[in-house]
C-alpha cells in the first residue's frame, strides 16, 4: 500500500483561498509565498518563479530584526532575479488568535510587463529627432505656439502667470523668428499670451526701441 497523504498543514487550509486569489488576478506575473517563520521553511507556493517548492528554505531571517511595523506589512521592496528581471515584493506577518506570528505571505510581481509598457509608451511620447524646420518655415501660427510653448516648459510659469519680463522676453524670440512680419500675427500672439493687441503692440515697441538704442553707431 502506499503512504498515506500528509495532513495539509491548518495555516496553508486557511490562507491558500487569499493566496489562490492574489495568484490568479495577477498571474501569470506574480509569486504568491506563504512561509513559516518558525522552522523558516516554505508552507505553500503558487505561481513559482523558480524550482523551490513546499518544505524548501525560506531564508527570510529573523522577525525580531525587522523594523516594526503597524500592519505588519514591509514594501513593497525591490528584488532581483538571477535572469535580470525586478521584483516588486510586499511581504505581510499573519499572526494567530494569542497575536504571535503564524505565517508570512510573501507576494513577488514581476515587473518586466509594466518596464516594457512604459517603454513602449515612452517611445511614442517623446521625438527621437528634431522636427523638419522646412515643413514649419511658413507655418507661423505654428511657431508662435512653439515659442511661447517653449518658454513655458523653462520657465514653469504658464502663461496667465508671466510677468512683464517674460512676455518681452517671448515678444524677442517672436520677432527675431519674424513672426511680426505676417500682418495678421499680432492679434494671433495677443491671443496665446491672453493680453489685449495693444499690449502686444506696445511691448514690442519698447523692445525694438530698446534693441535699437544698443546698436552701435
Amino acid at each position: 500500500m502506499g503512504q498515506a497523504e500528509q495532513p495539509r498543514d491548518a495555516r496553508v487550509r486557511m490562507w491558500a483561498p487569499v493566496c489562490q486569489a492574489v495568484a490568479q488576478l495577477l498571474g501569470p506575473y506574480a509569486e504568491v509565498v506563504l512561509h513559516d517563520p518558525d522552522t523558516d521553511r516554505v508552507l505553500e507556493i503558487w505561481n513559482p518563479m523558480g524550482s523551490r517548492g513546499p518544505g524548501d528554505p525560506s531564508l527570510l531571517g529573523e522577525l525580531d530584526g525587522l523594523d516594526p511595523s503597524p500592519q505588519d506589512v514591509y514594501g513593497p521592496y525591490e528584488k532581483l532575479l538571477a535572469d535580470g528581471r525586478r521584483l516588486s515584493s510586499v511581504s505581510a506577518v499573519l499572526r494567530d488568535a494569542h497575536d504571535r506570528p503564524s505565517a508570512v505571505l510573501c507576494i513577488n510581481l514581476d515587473r518586466t510587463p509594466l518596464e516594457q509598457a512604459a517603454a513602449v509608451l515612452s517611445a511614442f511620447g517623446a521625438p527621437a529627432v528634431q522636427r523638419p524646420e522646412p515643413l514649419f518655415e511658413q507655418d507661423w501660427s505654428e511657431r508662435i505656439q512653439h515659442i511661447i510653448g517653449g518658454h513655458v516648459r523653462e520657465t514653469g510659469r504658464p502663461v496667465e502667470r508671466m510677468t512683464r519680463q517674460d512676455r518681452l522676453a517671448v515678444l524677442g524670440r517672436l520677432d527675431e523668428a519674424r513672426v511680426f512680419a505676417v500682418r495678421r500675427a499680432a492679434p494671433v500672439v495677443a491671443g496665446a499670451l491672453r493680453v489685449s493687441r495693444s499690449t502686444v503692440y506696445g511691448l514690442l515697441a519698447e523692445l525694438r526701441a530698446s534693441s535699437a538704442k544698443e546698436e552701435p553707431a
